[in-house]
């Protein structure tokens, strides 16, 4: 099943490592650190232009995305469980 984040941007829900609240993850040093240096590496992608209010770290056979979306994290996993709960 797919995880929507914002605009026309879905996500995998088997390769969601986790979705994490930008404002609480960029407060420490190493956080601050992890979007620009995967931002470098061309790892990430912007559901839309609105602010950032979540991010959720994927892993597809190797392959890290960060996808930042607008949506907060409690929309983000109020969705995931919804779409968990449809899959079974």
């Amino acid at each position: 099943m797919y995880l929507h984040i914002g605009s026309d941007v879905a996500v995998d829900t088997r390769s969601i490592i986790g979705i994490f609240d930008v404002d609480n993850t960029t407060v420490s040093r190493l956080g601050k650190r992890f979007l620009p240096e995967a931002g470098s590496r061309g790892e990430i992608i912007y559901a839309n232009d609105e602010l950032p209010r979540s991010f959720i770290l994927t892993d597809n056979n190797g392959n890290n995305r960060i996808y930042i979306s607008s949506m907060s994290t409690q929309v983000l996993a109020r969705r995931s469980r919804e779409t968990t709960a449809a899959e079974h």
